[in-house]
């Protein structure tokens, strides 16, 4: 029934979508330099009485789309230069070119270096708890997206190794697949282990949206605790950006972005990076994991020797832009591989040395967009389907010690009963949404996302056990509604209300099962005065457990077939305040409450408890889970050359299951000694610390030095219940404090188009730690060349 309903909704937005193709739309273009020639960025352009507007970008270059034919006054405005009004007549699908000079402000140039909001300082003033990371600044670094994500206060990506190893991204103490992840508003979900936060470049990001708590309802998520949005954006029509770069432990990365876009809309888009990494970095290890080692080799750290991983990935799109029948069509391909060792299981007790795995990724995608479809309305819609496959390997009749040594064995498998199996993760995704402006402060939407995910198992070492494990099945559908409300730099409201259909087929428990929910929200922002706003958010929400958990994953996930849905109540309440000691000190300040309420609150636990036996990790259901927390920005700028900044996150998420379950069934009746405790391997206070100067014209005119530092600081938390075992802690596991310090320095030639840069990470070399006691790299040298050119 849901899919007819997803079907009906594609075929009424074509239909509207061809309705419209022989309506023919005008355009307003054009460069705007300053007096000196220097291209002026940030600039806004508006035409007068109209809702028509745009901002030029950093090369001055702005593009005023869907223009109806008349008559209008442009007026352009930009700190630091005296606004300028131009009255033009604008035809039937006429792109008119206009290109203006500004005259500097004497006055306002003597002191004023910052100049209007970028994009990401606009979403930052949303109404919802959101963070945006202007990934623009960051491009000549070899940092990837969840490198990004590590700096955002209430965010700690929590990895299980170095480069492609397994992460967990921990948001206002949610974490896993509490958080949803998307790339220019389309749900990840099925994007495979080839395209993941952790192995894009942050090149390929205009800038990236966390949403902490409540999530809008135009990103169509069954989210529990935030959201991350990737926005690639749509900065240059003909550009190539390139770079490579290499580092400690055999570490290469290389990107490419390009496009090429002809004077009648036609383009051709093309992403492509590969990641490839030894990652033979030492790790530190208890004598008691060396036991079976022979003596001299025992050492207070040893090399990992199993963990090379490296992917490739390519995006191509080609359609048009700038068309009256569509702001942009797009028809393309994702094309991606890895291959990754496996080192250890969840823990560092068990150590492999040949168990490894492969996957591939082939999807291709439609993406369509068009505003003012009819006057106020826009429409976008989405479309991919993944025909790729993952493959585990564990055919080896050996063990390995942390000594690297084969020791042979007569069984097959370095796991019990070893594996050869490939699994086709076919999934696909469908999204549509109707937004419409009423008027000038009143919009309603209406979205809908709907996906499907099919596992066929092929069991390559004993093919007649796939008769017993009948393909795996999921749909999900999440149709939303919002209303808005607007009044610029005075106040915002947003409503919404989301339902999510669920069903679930696993053929050999012949279980087909269908679940609905729904929720609802809403946010509110009021500004006291333009640069002081208060905000707060709330959300019923409800997730779906997702295939992994439900059916497990191809590495250390266990199936949790009877996993329950689970709902929260979260509260987010915040100010953000940006004002000025004098024109040249300024400041922003940003701080946050929260409060969740969860139901049913799904962790992962070791299979086995808190014995030796854990190679697992299993998803489980917890009655109820409360967190409280706190997390605060405070930034400071001295004009133009030196910024700095910290981060600050304490939460505190306690159990509320008050009686534990018995193993076959009902519950104790004794009150469990870990009521009220503090959810275990969840870290509860951490923070960064950064500062960077930048000094133009060095060496020679258009040649600029960038000098960083980054400080990363985790206090040390339980990895299991704190009321466990002794008072004192010698017979618990922990994760140490952690406190890590990181330098680059980045030198651009001719105004950007050459760069190069030099980082450190983990400068002193101290062991750092996320995910159950499996060390990080530690300290690492990285060299990044990047080439620029653009040309609009």
């Amino acid at each position: 029934m849901q899919i007819k309903k997803f079907l009906l909704l594609g075929i009424l937005c074509t239909y509207v979508i061809f309705s419209k193709a022989q309506t023919t739309s005008s355009s307003v273009s054009g460069q705007l330099k300053s007096s000196s020639g220097e291209p002026v960025s940030a600039a806004t352009i508006k035409l007068r009485n109209s809702s028509y507007g745009a901002t030029s970008d950093e090369n001055g270059f702005y593009k005023v789309t869907n223009v109806k034919p008349g008559d209008y006054i442009v007026e352009i405005r930009a700190i630091g230069f005296k606004s300028q009004k131009k009255s033009i007549k604008i035809g039937n699908g006429d792109d008119v070119k206009l290109n203006l000079g500004l005259d500097e402000d004497v006055k306002e140039m003597e002191t004023v270096h910052v100049i209007g909001r970028t994009k990401a300082q606009e979403v930052n003033r949303q109404a919802f708890n959101v963070t945006a990371i202007d990934a623009t600044k960051l491009y000549n670094t070899t940092l990837d997206i969840s490198g990004a994500l590590d700096r955002v206060a209430g965010v700690r990506v929590r990895e299980s190794g170095g480069v492609g190893s397994n992460f967990n991204v921990s948001l206002n103490g949610f974490s896993g697949n509490h958080i949803r992840y998307f790339i220019d508003g389309i749900p990840m979900d099925n994007f495979g282990s080839s395209f993941q936060i952790n192995n894009i470049p942050i090149n390929v990001a205009e800038r990236v949206e966390v949403y902490k708590g409540v999530v809008p309802m135009w990103l169509g998520s069954d989210a529990l605790g935030g959201a991350v949005n990737i926005v690639t954006g749509n900065r240059h029509r003909n550009y190539v950006d390139a770079s490579y770069s290499y580092g400690s432990f055999n570490t290469h990365r290389s990107v490419i972005n390009a496009a090429a876009t002809s004077e009648s809309g036609l383009t051709v888009q093309l992403s492509a990076f590969q990641n490839y990494s030894d990652n033979n970095y030492k790790t530190d290890l208890k004598l008691r994991l060396q036991n079976d080692m022979v003596p001299e080799k025992r050492a207070s750290s040893v090399r990992r020797f199993n963990d090379t991983y490296h992917n490739e990935t390519l995006i191509a799109n080609v359609g048009v832009v700038n068309k009256s029948f569509a702001d942009n069509l797009l028809f393309g391909i994702t094309l991606g591989q890895n291959y990754k060792e496996i080192q250890t299981a969840a823990r560092p007790e068990s150590v492999y040395g040949q168990l490894h795995r492969r996957g591939r990724i082939v999807m291709p995608s439609l993406k369509y967009k068009k505003t003012n479809l009819i006057k106020g309305l826009d429409l976008t819609v989405n479309a991919n389907y993944n025909l790729g496959y993952e493959k585990t390997i564990d055919t080896a009749r050996a063990d390995y010690d942390w000594d690297g040594i084969r020791d042979p064995k007569p069984t097959l498998g370095e796991r019990d009963g070893g594996q050869l199996a490939k699994y086709k993760n076919n999934n696909g995704l469908g999204t549509a949404m109707l937004s419409y402006k009423i008027s000038d402060h009143h919009s309603v939407a209406v979205n809908n996302v709907f996906s499907t995910f099919n596992r066929k198992t092929d069991d390559l070492l004993f093919p007649e056990k796939n008769a017993l494990d009948p393909a795996k099945k999921m749909d999900k559908n999440v149709l939303g509604f919002g209303y808005g409300y607007d009044v610029e730099n005075k106040l915002s409201v947003n409503l919404f209300g989301k339902y999510i259909y669920l069903n679930n087929v696993i053929g050999s428990r012949n279980v087909n099962k269908s679940t609905e929910k729904l929720g609802y929200g809403m946010a509110l922002a009021y500004y006291i005065i333009p640069d002081l706003q208060l905000r707060t958010s709330y959300e019923l929400t409800n997730r779906m457990p997702e295939a992994n958990e439900i059916f497990g994953d191809l590495e250390n996930q266990a199936a949790s077939p009877n996993l329950k849905p689970e709902k929260s109540d979260n509260l987010n309440l915040g100010i953000v305040y940006g004002f000025k000691i004098n024109e040249v000190n300024r400041f922003s300040v940003t701080a946050n409450a929260i409060y969740r309420y969860s139901g049913d609150f799904i962790y992962n636990k070791f299979v086995g408890g808190t014995s030796g036996s854990q190679n697992l990790l299993i998803a489980d259901n917890r009655s109820g889970v409360r967190t409280t927390g706190i997390d605060g920005e405070i930034r400071y700028s001295y004009k133009n050359w030196l910024s700095a900044g910290a981060t600050v996150t304490y939460q505190k998420l306690r159990n509320l299951q008050k009686y534990d379950p018995k193993p076959d069934g009902g519950f104790y009746e004794n009150e469990s000694v870990v009521y009220l405790d503090q959810m275990p391997n969840i870290p509860y206070f951490f923070g960064n610390a950064d500062v960077s100067a930048s000094f133009k014209n060095v060496l020679r005119k258009g040649n600029n030095l960038t000098v960083g530092y980054n400080l990363l600081y985790v206090n040390s938390f339980w990895l299991y219940w704190p009321s466990l075992g002794s008072t004192s802690g010698d017979d618990k596991n922990g994760i140490p404090t952690q406190v890590a310090h990181d330098m680059n320095f980045v030198y651009s030639m001719k105004n950007g188009r050459y760069n190069v840069s030099l980082e450190v990470k983990n400068i002193t070399d101290k062991p750092v730690f996320d995910n159950f006691s499996l060390q990080k790299p530690g300290r690492g040298f990285y060299l990044n060349f990047r080439y620029f050119i653009n040309k609009s």
